[in-house]
């Protein structure tokens, strides 16, 4: 098994003589042009599939288990009927002469656009010609690094979620990989864990031009607070940094926590926020998201960094769907949101549930307060370890901390997306196979 950040060279082409080589096969295959070196820095896999390619592994050498899956974040729970109604209407209407719409805007259908401002961002001032309707917060995610370029400077939580790290070194910010610490020679890890309450020492950070910034984050499900989300803006605009806010499990917040970085003063001049239908509104395979990019966001030559996003967008997107944007403008009606704030609850509850069997173990429990994450620590132990004895012994899918770098050594991640028997099982399970 191996780590998402460990580094694999592969060098059998390069040292080839012949420019002719043997596919597996055995046929004669021509060498073409050479691989991106910036894919060579990459890990074997992205995170997720790898999770997925060790779950179905573990299927096949145990047919009979009953495996529960509390490891990759996919929502389980039916979308409300208003929403996938409105879907299905949409989709009828487009086999009907009136009904019918090809190619709509690139930055998404004014109407959701406007939406998306009133119900998330009214009390701080966002407009719907500031928001970028897209197909996911992680594809809004690659074209900001694409706007930014391989010589931007990266800083990351550590732990972080993949996405950050992986588009930096596709882009080619990342340097190569430091096999003795896990980590890229030039992203700046700032550490958040337990023993700094999940908030980097930002004093002690070096300068980047981008800073990405998850909260409630993902793996931690730490929701930063008020005060610590205003040194991180206040950091910002004394280094000239842009924020990348991922607010995309905003919804799960049930303290006073800001649900987006615009609450505090000033964050429209330095950061930019991306936000998600996935995780609230069950869309993982709808696919629909956003992104903030505030009018006051300048570079230093002061011209809107707006405009770049408009193009970047304009040149790699045709638009999200307009039947899943007809079901985002469903979501955010007065009925829809209502049905969506119950199945944020159910799945609230659900972290309930198994923080509490794994507090019964006295194991150190973070997370599930505020978003639908829980991480577990285990002292001494390698996550993967971990994650191989719970799936060996309980046939329960979790998630390595150490996928997540190399702050999440000695974690895993669990879950709360399932449905409610499975999680009153797993937490049985857990209490009798870690006790």
């Amino acid at each position: 098994m191996t780590y998402i950040h460990i580094l694999v060279y592969y060098h059998n082409l390069e040292k080839q003589p012949n420019s002719r080589l043997r596919s597996e096969k055995g046929e004669e295959v021509c060498k073409l042009v050479s691989r991106n070196a910036n894919m060579e820095n990459l890990g074997n896999e992205y995170l997720f599939p790898e999770i997925l390619k060790w779950e179905a592994e573990h299927i096949q050498k145990n047919p009979k288990a009953q495996l529960i899956r509390l490891g990759v974040g996919d929502t389980t729970h039916p979308i409300p009927e208003i929403i996938s109604s409105a879907m299905a209407e949409h989709c009828y209407a487009l086999s009907t002469t009136q009904g019918y719409k090809g190619y709509g805007a690139e930055q998404g259908n004014m109407e959701l656009r406007i939406a998306i401002a009133e119900k998330f961002y009214r009390d701080v001032g966002i407009k719907g010609e500031e928001i970028f309707v897209s197909d996911g917060a992680q594809c809004d995610i690659s074209r900001f690094q694409i706007l930014m370029g391989p010589n931007a400077t990266v800083a990351v939580q550590d732990p972080t979620f993949p996405a950050y790290i992986d588009s930096s070194v596709i882009v080619g910010q990342s340097g190569k990989i430091v096999k003795e610490t896990g980590k890229y020679e030039n992203i700046v890890y700032m550490n958040c864990g337990p023993e700094n309450k999940f908030f980097p020492d930002l004093p002690n950070t070096p300068r980047t031009d981008i800073i990405f910034f998850c909260s409630p984050n993902n793996p931690t499900g730490h929701a930063a607070s008020r005060q610590q989300l205003k040194q991180l803006v206040d950091f910002a605009r004394e280094n000239k940094s842009i924020i990348v806010f991922d607010s995309a499990y905003a919804a799960y917040i049930t303290d006073d926590s800001p649900k987006t970085i615009f609450e505090i003063p000033g964050a429209k001049e330095v950061a930019i926020e991306i936000g998600s239908f996935s995780k609230f509104a069950g869309f993982t395979g709808v696919r629909l998201g956003w992104t903030v990019v505030p009018e006051e966001l300048l570079y230093s030559s002061g011209f809107p960094l707006r405009k770049d996003f408009n193009r970047i967008v304009c040149t790699c997107f045709n638009g999200a769907s307009s039947i899943s944007q007809a079901g985002g403008l469903a979501c955010l009606s007065e009925q829809g949101f209502r049905a969506l704030n119950n199945v944020v609850d159910y799945y609230k509850k659900n972290t309930i549930l198994l923080v509490d069997a794994l507090e019964s173990l006295e194991l150190q429990v973070y997370g599930g307060k505020n978003a639908p994450y829980i991480w577990v620590h285990f002292p001494g132990s390698s996550s993967c370890d971990v994650f191989n004895q719970i799936l060996e012994r309980a046939h329960i899918v979790t998630v390595p901390g150490r996928g997540f770098g190399p702050g999440g050594e000695g974690y895993i991640r669990i879950s709360g997306f399932g449905r409610r028997e499975c999680i009153l099982e797993a937490s049985m399970r857990l209490k009798k196979y870690l006790k």
